[in-house]
């Protein structure tokens, strides 16, 4: 009588599942951050432009970036920083009306969800290989701009 041997787990290859199962993971341990302080996926990428800007920084440069990097519809990122600005998180810049900057509250909650997820991330990525994550940077940063280029040609 004879045995199968079981199969072994391969590798998988990186294709769009294997990159969108990582995203999607990921997107769940920042949203379970988020939803304690009561705020959105889209409200945390919209604070972060603002938080990162050197200074007050243009409204049509937010939703630019922010379209850009979640591929929605500008009206969307509109929206959003119409709840950040209601909610005391972000604040226009009097002297011009373009300009957008944290208030103080902003600047709290940026650091709070920043530094937990900092933690947590580095549990995630704890003993990967420096080489590993440097190819992996290269390899998700070249399937980005192709896919980039893909839906610029739609």
């Amino acid at each position: 009588m004879t045995t199968a041997t079981p199969a072994t787990p391969t590798t998988p290859t990186v294709n769009g599942r294997v990159i969108a199962l990582a995203h999607y993971a990921g997107r769940a341990v920042l949203e379970r951050v988020l939803t304690r302080t009561g705020n959105t996926f889209y409200q945390s990428v919209t604070l972060r432009v603002v938080a990162i800007a050197d200074a007050p920084i243009a409204r049509d440069k937010v939703a630019a970036d922010v379209t850009g990097s979640l591929k929605i519809e500008e009206s969307a990122v509109h929206t959003t920083i119409d709840e950040l600005v209601a909610a005391k998180l972000v604040e226009e810049v009097l002297s011009d009306g373009s300009g957008l900057r944290l208030t103080p509250s902003g600047r709290d909650l940026y650091e709070r969800v920043t530094a937990e997820t900092n933690q947590i991330s580095a549990r995630i990525y704890a003993d990967i290989p420096a080489e590993d994550l440097a190819t992996a940077g290269r390899v998700l940063t070249l399937v980005n701009e192709r896919a980039n280029t893909e839906l610029a040609r739609m």
